[in-house]
């Protein structure tokens, strides 16, 4: 899953995106509101983390922007600010949750699993297809009880995947999503990784819909590849 963080403070910013990155996202971070906007009306995100106290552009008028373009992502907002009006503009600018500073990390990467779940339709913090979990709070994948030890990318794309299971989804989308801004992106690596998946978690486990990209279902609702 792929997550913009728009905040100025350098030091937290890199905090956030070092935490994001151990926590197995793809993130980008961009400093001042300008920026933030720019990036979030050109790329794809699953979520966005953004400061109201911006340089440039304020927080609430990159938000306002982003919604008036019909841009859709889930955004958790920050702010410094004690002002119970701030906190409603924020909601009424199109937020989907706040976190007041100083805050704790984990409250926060909790939060914006949240938004991202509900995002996609999943209510419960553990995603499954058949017997395979994925328990987005620890990390870990297993099959039948078992734990199945995954690499950074490929727990990245079998994510996105469980998060839209019974959808198609295309290989850009994928590279969209769980490659950051500046990871040299090669459409090849996905079947890299899901002829990986597929050798640590059954064959049958994902589907190829020839010219459209791959689809992950229920083991009863898989059609014939």
């Amino acid at each position: 899953m792929r997550v913009l963080i728009v905040e100025d403070e350098p030091n937290l910013g890199q905090q956030l995106r070092n935490t994001l990155e151990g926590a197995g996202y793809a993130v980008d971070l961009a400093t001042d509101g300008e920026e933030g906007h720019f990036l979030g009306s050109t790329e794809e995100y699953d979520a966005i983390i953004l400061d109201l106290g911006l340089p440039e552009v304020d927080g609430l008028t990159v938000l306002d922007r982003w919604r008036k373009e019909g841009r859709a992502a889930p955004v958790l907002v920050l702010t410094a600010r004690d002002s119970w009006s701030d906190k409603v503009a924020g909601l009424d600018a199109g937020a989907d949750d706040y976190v007041a500073k100083p805050f704790q990390t984990e409250e926060l990467i909790a939060r914006l699993r949240a938004l991202i779940r509900r995002a996609s339709g999943n209510a419960s913090a553990e995603l499954t297809a058949g017997d395979i979990r994925l328990d987005t709070r620890s990390g870990k994948v297993t099959r039948a009880g078992e734990p199945v030890k995954l690499t950074a990318q490929e727990y990245k794309l079998l994510s996105y995947l469980l998060h839209h299971k019974g959808k198609v989804v295309s290989r850009t989308e994928l590279i969209e999503h769980i490659y950051d801004q500046d990871f040299d992106r090669d459409s090849n690596t996905i079947e890299v990784f899901v002829t990986r998946i597929r050798k640590k978690l059954g064959q049958d486990v994902i589907t190829t819909i020839r010219g459209l990209g791959y689809s992950l279902d229920e083991p009863d609702a898989r059609p014939a590849v």
